[in-house]
């Protein structure tokens, strides 16, 4: 029998580091894979892709906003010492959303063949969401059960079942993909469902994973129930609303990003046939949705660690009256985040087509979506940190409306832009879908936090963003110089490598020496306190700082 404990953020923020980064980097293989395989490619990202948006926007509103929304009644719950009253919450969201999972994952079942016509315009399609189907019962019962150890500060579990799922799903995607790929000719349609089967077949080893672990600690969790304090009976009707009233706000704004994202799927074909093919049409959308989708979404790993914490501590501060350590801890999440972007999205730009030719080297077209995608990085994350304390708050709903806000821009944008012929115009057709998505971050960004400053007073230095973007400038000189002078005596692949691993070590360097942490926010890294003691000893820092 497993000892149930409460997690430090440290130990939380280590766990879902490595887990995040290591699930986006099996998941950046997984889509390298794909796009250079012969016969998938970027018209095999088209179809999977596609199907996977409009699934995923089912999957928004059976299971997307559960795990936070659970993880914040619990930990509510849990910060009073009632653990009877957040054990109840838990085996009522299992019900509720495991029934609305399997009547969703039915209907997209049956009406699969309208929405691929219909919907995004493209039939192939259809297999891919038959395949996924299945999926959205299994996260509805998986979302929750996350959400539950969440709320218990106990990160690591839904880390490990999301590590898990992505293991099985690369191994299982080659597995499918090249049996498919030798006994159907390449057929590319075929070929994206079995991608969509391998994924279906990962969500279900994850459910396994977390049933099973649910199971070895299901008696310390009873004999936690038997000394709650606190505890209120409340009847079942009611808790029911109490659930719906936090998980429907908290999945309005999922809900919406999902919609934002099918904007994409529903609009970039349909207008890109006004000027070319559409084979060339779909081409251009599994670009955007395939490879430049995932190298855009592969710096947020490193973000999701702080992310996925601050709503627990959030919510337990608002029900203990102590904000003072959440506070810290969400203007370091913050400062993360933009020494994260800042350097991703610069370095994007400037070696998008190297970084193009080193992955996809099959397929390495889509050098301008990626820069102008990246631009997005930063306030992509931003955006997750403040929506994440505002759910915390119980601002729940203020997030949904300000993405709503940002995906009314980015539909305009799309119908307008994707519409211009890019030989007129150079940022028309694909890029201006693309524009539409940083505008519609940047909007979502200046909204949100203005109102989270109106909520809570957040502080973060100037002088410290100063220091970010004084460590980005000499960070993107020394990348410059690093390539120019690599490029003409090695080959392209090893110089971009190179020059990654030149400009990563740089910007560490340029952080230390500019010294953007306090000794305080040191100890909230990984490891903090042994990488002081370090710094003091190369006197980079003072031992009484």
């Amino acid at each position: 029998m497993k000892k149930l404990k409460k997690v430090s953020f440290t130990k939380n923020i280590i766990t879902l580091l490595i887990a995040h980064i290591f699930i986006k980097i099996l998941g950046l293989i997984n889509k390298i894979y794909l796009t250079n395989r012969k016969g998938f490619g970027d018209e095999g990202n088209a179809i999977y892709s596609s199907a996977f948006q409009i699934y995923a926007l089912f999957l928004t509103i059976t299971s997307i906003g559960i795990p936070n929304a659970v993880s914040k009644l619990v930990s509510e719950k849990l910060a009073i010492g009632d653990t009877k009253g957040a054990h109840k919450i838990f085996k009522i969201t299992i019900i509720v959303f495991g029934t609305l999972g399997f009547v969703v994952s039915v209907l997209v079942f049956k009406f699969a063949n309208i929405i691929a016509i219909n919907w995004i315009q493209i039939p192939e399609a259809e297999l891919s969401l038959l395949a996924l189907s299945p999926s959205i019962f299994f996260i509805s019962i998986t979302s929750v059960i996350k959400g539950y150890f969440n709320g218990r500060e106990n990160l690591s579990v839904g880390a490990n079942s999301q590590t898990i799922e992505q293991i099985f799903r690369t191994i299982i995607t080659i597995i499918l993909i090249e049996f498919i790929a030798k006994t159907t000719g390449l057929d590319t349609k075929i070929m994206a469902a079995g991608a969509a089967v391998a994924s279906t077949l990962a969500e279900m080893s994850c459910f396994v994973y977390l049933c099973r672990y649910y199971k070895t600690v299901q008696k310390e969790i009873a004999n936690e129930i038997k000394l709650s304090v606190n505890y209120k009976y409340i009847g079942r009707r009611k808790t029911i609303k109490e659930i719906l009233f936090v998980s429907i706000p908290m999945s309005i704004a999922p809900i919406i990003g999902g919609i934002n994202k099918n904007i994409d799927s529903m609009t970039i074909v349909r207008n890109l046939k006004k000027f070319m093919s559409e084979t060339d049409a779909k081409l251009q959308y599994g670009i955007l949705s395939g490879k430049i989708e995932t190298l855009v979404a592969f710096p947020l790993s490193f973000n999701a660690a702080f992310t996925s914490t601050l709503i627990p501590i959030v919510s337990s501060a608002k029900a203990s009256r102590n904000f003072k350590e959440a506070k810290r801890k969400i203007e370091f999440s913050i400062l993360i985040s933009l020494l994260i972007g800042l350097p991703c999205t610069i370095g994007m730009i400037v070696l998008a087509n190297p970084i193009l030719k080193l992955l996809f080297p099959n397929q390495p077209s889509g050098a301008l979506l990626l820069q102008i995608s990246s631009i997005s990085i930063t306030f992509i994350m931003i955006n997750q940190n403040i929506s994440a304390v505002l759910h915390g708050l119980g601002k729940t709903i203020i997030p949904a409306l300000v993405l709503f806000l940002g995906s009314i821009i980015k539909l305009i944008l799309n119908n307008v832009l994707v519409s211009i012929n890019p030989n007129e115009f150079i940022l028309g057709g694909a890029s201006g879908a693309a524009i539409g998505t940083v505008i519609c971050n940047v909007v979502t960004f200046l909204i949100s936090n203005y109102i989270l400053k109106k909520n809570i007073n957040i502080n973060i230095m100037l002088t410290k963003i100063v220091k970010v973007i004084t460590a980005t400038i000499m960070m993107t000189v020394i990348m410059i110089f690093t390539y120019k002078n690599l490029i003409c005596i090695i080959s392209e692949k090893l110089c971009i490598i190179l020059t990654i691993l030149v400009s990563i070590i740089a910007y560490i360097i340029l952080i230390l020496i500019l010294k953007i942490f306090s000794k305080q926010e040191i100890g909230l890294l990984p490891f903090g306190e042994n990488i002081y003691k370090i710094l003091v000893k190369l006197k980079i820092y003072r031992e009484n700082m």
